[in-house]
């Protein structure tokens, strides 16, 4: 059958893979697995509750959880009766919260469980378009802590299913399906990036499918399960876990990212997506666990690891592959088998991963495969493929099958148009004017380049370049990601707009960082100790050594500051997947940074 619309996706699983689980998530501390036949009764019990309820085409309902089944019941019960559903990430400030549920003109609000209804439920009293909140499990006073705040309907989902169950509305249901075409809006995703107040951006049913249609070849034939741990509220992994259930796979939910290896080891799944911090974090606990052995172990471990740096994707010698053979039974099988042995690839977006990372993990037979795109194109723009020159380390692959994508020639700005393209911002026409031109290009704010066989390769942001005093453009996003490969380094950021020289704020990896001055009979108390200890700032002087000589003059590291912090997103340093906010850390290290230039 073909498939339109999102919610196609339900009887086109029933129909081609009604034998496998769709979803497996712990409930209760037990893994329970559910069928696409259950996952139809609830898709179906919920919308006719939302339509008895007096929800109708065009109503906004805003989400609030973690990754879970009930996420997809709810998506699909929304969309197939033409109502908008508004995922929200869970760790947002009270007032983005507020922005986005008033912006968005939510009617109801779906949330995960009893910390996020205390996040939300002193603001509720701003909303009075809300009508009711649910909660996907039980809470204790729910009613009350609503009522408090004037919403007077609520309850869980089990409550919902009830309420369907006593009015079947199928015939309803089948018309309000039948009247959604792919270019109405399937759902409204706010997002901010690094900067600014909430967008909302509308993404159509076509939209997202047009991203589905152009990943569905990266898979390899045979992969029947998944890992999904990035949150579904983002456009990335929800597209992602659209193609899950358009391929026939099996989706392993992870508790958290706390637990998602102990996770993989149960699921083992064949693929996952992932950001570039997360694969970082996974390398780093590898490298860790080689400077655990000692003697003979250690060299064979470190000499393993060596040698997959000079992986090469076009073509190995003989000689290489010998040396790779011997590497995979002492070493890589063993490192594969603590993330579940049947992890094959990983699809890495959001941002550009280091090289060094990508030549690991796909020597080792976890194979990364990158990505690019933003929110307002469905995501992807371009990805990596089996496709004749379809894959090169260190570019985002080719542009989707039917994209239009070029650089433009005067500022390096990727620019894109094609059906991934979004609708436009909810209720911004002058903002939507001011990213897609008339011509219906979408322009990224990304700078690029392509390889001489097509593929795309991503150099930075154009509002993140800055100009020296002296009038020499720097790209810090591309110094940062050069001095990150030092494990000393996890995370950086490049500063010196209108001075005379580029310097640096430098967050370490803490972990690494206690275990090597441990080795060199350092020994610290407290972080502050830690970054002030002389024999630690000459080794960090060597790092910036190292790596300055790789760019030119103006470009190069001239003064840095260590410093004891930590960027999350739950501090508001970081964007929900994972990208520096450089104006929140520059206001948060304003001192720091005027005393790089005194």
């Amino acid at each position: 059958m073909e498939i339109k619309r999102l919610f196609d996706l339900l009887d086109y699983r029933m129909e081609t893979c009604p034998q496998t689980a769709v979803f497996v998530a712990k409930q209760n501390g037990q893994w329970k697995y559910v069928s696409i036949a259950e996952y139809r009764e609830k898709v179906d019990l919920l919308s006719y509750a939302l339509l008895e309820m007096g929800m109708r085409k065009g109503d906004k309902l805003a989400l609030i959880s973690a990754n879970c089944p009930e996420w997809n019941y709810l998506d699909m019960a929304a969309q197939q009766i033409g109502c908008i559903l508004v995922p929200i990430y869970p760790t947002i400030s009270a007032d983005d919260y507020r922005f986005i549920l008033d912006n968005a003109e939510v009617r109801m609000v779906f949330i995960d469980n009893i910390d996020l209804m205390r996040r939300i439920k002193h603001i509720l009293e701003f909303l009075p378009r809300i009508e009711a909140v649910y909660s996907f499990k039980p809470v204790e006073n729910f009613m009350e802590a609503i009522g408090e705040y004037g919403i007077r309907r609520g309850g869980t989902l089990d409550d919902l299913y009830a309420l369907g169950r006593e009015h079947p509305r199928p015939e309803e249901v089948r018309a309000l399906r039948d009247s959604i075409g792919p270019r109405d809006v399937a759902t409204m995703i706010y997002t901010s990036g690094t900067t600014g107040f909430p967008k909302g951006v509308m993404l159509c049913h076509e939209n997202i499918l047009t991203c589905v249609n152009g990943v569905k070849m990266t898979p390899k034939p045979y992969f029947s399960r998944a890992m999904s741990f990035l949150p579904l509220c983002h456009i990335y992994e929800r597209m992602m876990n659209y193609l899950y259930q358009f391929m026939g796979y099996e989706i392993y939910y992870a508790e958290s990212i706390a637990k998602v290896v102990d996770n993989l080891k149960f699921a083992k799944p064949y693929m996952m997506t992932a950001v570039p911090r997360f694969v970082e974090k996974m390398y780093d606990g590898i490298y860790r666990s080689g400077q655990k052995l000692t003697g003979m172990k250690k060299r064979i471990f470190f000499w393993a690891l060596d040698l997959a740096q000079e992986y090469d994707l076009d073509g190995t010698t003989w000689w290489y592959n010998c040396k790779r053979r011997l590497a995979d039974k002492l070493v890589f099988g063993k490192i594969r088998d603590n993330f579940g042995g049947c992890l094959e690839m990983f699809v890495s977006g959001g941002s550009a991963i280091q090289p060094r990372l990508a030549k690991f993990f796909t020597c080792i037979g976890m194979d990364i495969y990158e990505g690019y795109g933003l929110t307002e194109t469905s995501p992807v723009i371009a990805v990596s493929s089996a496709l004749p020159h379809g894959r090169k380390l260190g570019t985002a692959g080719l542009p989707l099958p039917g994209i239009e994508v070029k650089v433009l020639p005067d500022t390096g700005e990727i620019v894109c148009r094609g059906a991934n393209v979004m609708l436009g911002y909810y209720k911004a026409p002058e903002l939507t004017a001011e990213v897609i031109d008339k011509e219906g290009w979408l322009h990224t704010g990304d700078t690029g380049a392509f390889e001489p066989e097509g593929q795309l390769r991503i150099t930075g942001r154009v509002k993140t370049m800055f100009k020296t005093s002296m009038g020499k453009y720097v790209n810090p996003e591309v110094i940062e990601e050069k001095f990150k490969e030092s494990p000393f380094i996890l995370d950086m950021m490049v500063v010196g707009e209108n001075q005379k020289f580029a310097a640096a704020l430098i967050l370490p990896d803490f972990d690494f960082l206690k275990e090597w001055q441990e080795r060199h009979g350092i020994h610290c108390q407290t972080r502050e100790e830690m970054v002030a200890d002389k024999r630690t700032l000459e080794r960090y002087n060597r790092v910036i050594a190292k790596y300055n000589p790789l760019f030119g003059t103006t470009e190069q590291i001239k003064r840095y500051k260590i410093i004891n912090d930590t960027w999350t997103e739950a501090n508001g340093t970081m964007t929900p997947t994972l990208k520096i906010k450089r104006n929140v850390i520059a206001q948060r290290h304003k001192e720091d940074i005027e005393a790089l230039f005194k």
